[in-house]
């Protein structure tokens, strides 16, 4: 059964309801509200209503005034308002637009008229909340295949070092993990409001993507490399940062608000060490851009309970006393307390989230 549209009528007076509904009562399910508190009230109520016909003057709260709290409450900001008023000239309409009236019908009404103008600002409502559905649901593939491309990509990087896909799990909700941490601190509260703290998590299992341009003999050595293989291990940073520098400019330049900014900050500068003795700049302090600095201790904490071609499988404890010994020379000391505060949570995340 198909349900009827819903159209709330507000007017102070019986016998101008009465004309509108008996108009609109063949065709749709007819509310009545006669006074504003009551409209607002109703308004909000579900099924909430499809239309709403809106007296101007009515007393204690007029139309203008009911148009603009509909205006600002999410719930009913949308719903299509038609103003029908005896008070028809060129200002009161310019007042009733500004504040998002879709239509003015002037006293006395003709039903005819009245029923085409609700048809037709109904079907542009259905019209309009069918584009925002295909619009929310495009938008929602193209962010599961973001997340997919994501995934793909890091567990391709993680494959050719002989890890799982476990360790980019764990490594996002580290970061995750000690972002929210921090945001409750200053001077953090402004740097991570959730939205960048979910595109720090998602930027996250790239960290590594450059290492797919190592060579295997250098990536998979199951013993201590030279100086000179180091040299080569290092590029990883540059040639992940290369890729989606890369990436960037074919998105252009709204891009460098999305996740690949983070991503970038991450794959290149994760290696970074607080004391200015890392690479591939050596840069020191808040020179490294936060989002590296929270990878930094999820990546090497990871690192340091995961076996590894080079290494066995450090405990929890060993690991918590290597991290917190690198703080404010390997690590920024903030986050190295936010890390000390959450130990038991890294420790239950990696139980969790084991390859």
């Amino acid at each position: 059964m198909t349900t009827r549209p819903r159209i709330l009528i507000v007017d102070d007076t019986p016998i101008n309801i009465t004309i509108l509904g008996n108009a609109l009562a063949d065709l749709y399910d007819i509310i009545v509200a006669t006074h504003g508190q009551e409209a607002l009230r109703l308004a909000r109520q579900y099924p909430l209503p499809h239309l709403i016909l809106l007296d101007i003057m009515m007393p204690e709260m007029d139309g203008y005034t009911v148009c603009r709290h509909l205006k600002e409450n999410p719930l009913t900001a949308q719903i299509p308002v038609i103003f029908v008023t005896a008070k028809a000239d060129v200002a009161a309409e310019k007042m009733g637009f500004d504040l998002g009236a879709v239509d003015y019908i002037a006293k006395p009404v003709s039903p005819p008229l009245v029923r085409a103008r609700v048809r037709t600002h109904l079907a542009l409502y259905d019209q309009t909340r069918h584009l925002e559905e295909l619009v929310k649901t495009r938008t929602r593939e193209l962010l599961q295949a973001r997340d997919a491309t994501i995934h793909g990509l890091a567990v391709l990087a993680e494959t050719r070092d002989n890890e799982t896909g476990a360790h980019i799990i764990r490594t996002s909700i580290y970061v995750r993990t000690l972002a929210t941490e921090l945001a409750a601190t200053a001077p953090f509260t402004d740097q991570l409001p959730p939205e960048v703290i979910a595109l720090m998590e998602k930027s996250a299992p790239l960290h590594d993507i450059g290492k797919v341009g190592v060579a295997d003999n250098i990536l998979l050595k199951p013993g201590k490399l030279t100086w000179a293989e180091f040299e080569e291990m290092k590029k990883h940073t540059t040639y992940g940062r290369d890729a989606l520098v890369a990436a960037e400019k074919v998105l252009g330049d709204g891009s460098r608000n999305s996740f690949l900014r983070y991503a970038t900050e991450i794959a290149y500068s994760h290696h970074e060490k607080w004391d200015g003795s890392g690479y591939p700049l050596g840069l020191a302090g808040q020179e490294i851009p936060l989002a590296a600095r929270l990878m930094a201790i999820a990546d090497v904490y990871d690192a340091l309970i995961s076996k590894r071609v080079y290494k066995e499988a450090f405990n929890h404890d060993k690991a918590v006393g290597i991290i917190t010994a690198g703080r404010q020379c390997h690590f920024d000391p903030q986050v190295t307390d936010a890390f000390v505060r959450l130990e038991k949570e890294f420790q239950s995340i990696a139980a969790r989230h084991q390859g």
